[in-house]
């Protein structure tokens, strides 16, 4: 964040204030969700390891995403990628 906010040639705490304003939350929890987003659909769509779609997706293990997507989702990813492995095409 502080790269961004240098970026935007403000403090760290305006940065993070006027991002709040204008997306609705914080800087960290905007990218944690996008983060997650972006893995839920890679799970879904892709063969990737989990391991390799955390690292895609900024994290350092897959044991770190996992905890991420657990407190947000409620369910691991290997979990999430078996449910739409079951569900049949759209």
């Amino acid at each position: 964040m502080t790269t961004l906010a240098e970026e935007a040639g403000v403090s760290r705490a305006t940065f993070a204030r006027r991002f709040g304003d204008l997306v609705g939350q914080p800087p960290m929890a905007y990218l944690t969700g996008w983060r997650l987003a972006l893995a839920a659909d890679l799970l879904a769509r892709t063969d990737a390891t989990v391991e390799s779609i955390a690292r895609q997706v900024g994290y350092k293990s897959a044991f770190g995403l996992s905890v991420a997507f657990h407190r947000v989702y409620g369910t691991r990813p290997s979990q999430l990628r078996a449910t739409a492995a079951a569900r049949p095409a759209a």
